[in-house]
């Protein structure tokens, strides 16, 4: 049998709203990555220092100080899209990240204007990571409310998969960058190119935005919660935010590892060259773009609980064996082989993790119960993760070590997946 044609239409709008939704998160994540891309040109331009370990050290500490904005954002304006909508505060959050994210592309090094420049590239991070702490929830709440029934986990993926894309599209255009032009080139000026074309992109991406319609679920809400009754619910429920924070934390650990530290780790700690290291990078994104909707398709099918439990307790077991393994053996296909491996673990994690923390928070405080909840973890456990795998690595001298902190933040989302689900029978909703 064909599908009726009213069917294929309502796949294609289901396909229009996920596109126009996803957008937004696709530039907020493609500067993000840029940022780790580029950590050693930019810690060059702004961080300069006698050190190159003090240099990156600093430089990936303005990184991770982005994340700590993230649950400030979170709370704030999180709370505001439970209260306003969904629509509306996605065209806040977009906002202030193209503003953070502008700033950072044109501020001028430090040889140019002194202090001055970290200072401004740290306000930059810090509105980016503002913004940053309520999209990924206002974007997950909103596929997740616009999903047809018995499709939600496959639905939700699709925002961790628009971050996949972002990654695809920004390693590749530093794999053509490192091709066109020399590194003193790129060194000087050319690692802004990238960050130019992502405010290029703004205009159009504020023009989907403005068509989304609300989500039907938040429109027949009879009572939306001031700000301060959102305040009051979390406060009320904090037992749910810190486990659904712990639940996040294989995720974001797994995920700037594999992604935004990985090409530094590729160059600085294995010495393959940089085109080598990008391109890793990229297979990686498209594994984690593939495996992601899988995670959230079988989750549906074999509920959620299963998939979280499996991938952290195969994470524990091969985690620092498989980076260690890249240690002792560094090469292009090796440290191609590891990280696809550590990207199936994360990509079915992650497919069914994202659904399942919409479905533990309540409904009237859902996307700042979920926003906290993510930016806490992403704070905690992923913004620093480059740091903390710079810093293992240099006090211990394991090239491996970071798979110590990865299978660190498995423990604690399996810990938290055995808590969640033991309460769901009294508190929370059921996986399906």
């Amino acid at each position: 049998m064909h599908p009726s044609p009213s069917t294929v239409a309502r796949g294609r709008s289901k396909a229009a709203v996920v596109f126009r939704v996803t957008a937004g998160n696709f530039l907020e994540q493609f500067d993000f990555f840029l940022f780790g891309f580029y950590a050693t040109q930019i810690a060059n331009v702004f961080f300069p220092s006698g050190s190159e370990f003090a240099s990156l050290m600093m430089t990936f500490a303005v990184f991770g100080a982005g994340f700590l904005m993230r649950p400030l954002g979170a709370i704030v304006l999180g709370a505001y899209i439970d209260d306003v909508g969904r629509r509306k505060g996605l065209i806040v959050t977009l906002s202030i990240m193209a503003s953070g994210t502008i700033l950072i592309a044109f501020v001028p090094g430090y040889a140019t204007i002194g202090l001055l420049a970290p200072a401004l590239v740290l306000v930059g991070r810090l509105l980016q990571g503002f913004s940053a702490g309520a999209e990924l929830g206002g974007v997950s709440v909103y596929l997740a409310e616009m999903a047809t029934p018995g499709r939600k986990g496959f639905f939700t993926s699709w925002q961790s998969a628009s971050q996949q894309v972002a990654i695809v599209v920004a390693a590749g255009l530093g794999f053509g960058l490192h091709e066109w032009q020399n590194a003193t080139t790129i060194a000087a000026w050319g690692w802004r190119l990238p960050f130019f074309v992502g405010c290029m992109i703004v205009p159009f991406i504020f023009l989907l935005r403005r068509n989304l319609e609300e989500t039907q679920e938040f429109k027949a809400r009879r009572h939306r919660p001031s700000m301060r009754e959102v305040f009051q619910t979390l406060g009320q429920n904090w037992a749910v935010v810190l486990a659904g924070m712990m639940l996040v934390a294989m995720t974001t650990a797994s995920f700037y590892l594999i992604t935004v530290y990985a090409p530094t780790f590729g160059k600085t700690v294995l010495h393959l060259s940089t085109a080598d290291s990008l391109l890793v990078t990229l297979c990686v994104a498209v594994s984690n773009f593939v495996w992601l909707p899988i995670g959230g398709a079988l989750s549906d099918r074999i509920g959620r609980r299963p998939l979280l439990t499996g991938m952290t307790i195969l994470n524990i077991a091969t985690a620092y064996p498989a980076l260690s393994l890249l240690a002792h053996a560094p090469s292009f296909l090796n440290m191609l082989l590891v990280l696809l491996w550590l990207s199936f673990m994360y990509g079915l994690y992650n497919g069914a993790m994202v659904v399942a923390l919409t479905e533990v928070m309540p409904a009237q405080v859902r996307v700042a119960g979920f926003s906290l909840a993510y930016s806490l973890a992403t704070a905690v456990f992923g913004g620093f993760t480059p740091a903390i795998s710079t810093a293992l690595i240099h006090m211990t001298g394991d090239k491996a070590a970071p798979g110590y902190w990865m299978s660190f933040a498995a423990a604690c989302a399996l810990v938290s997946t055995f808590a969640l689900y033991r309460r769901r029978a009294t508190t929370l909703s059921p996986a399906h």
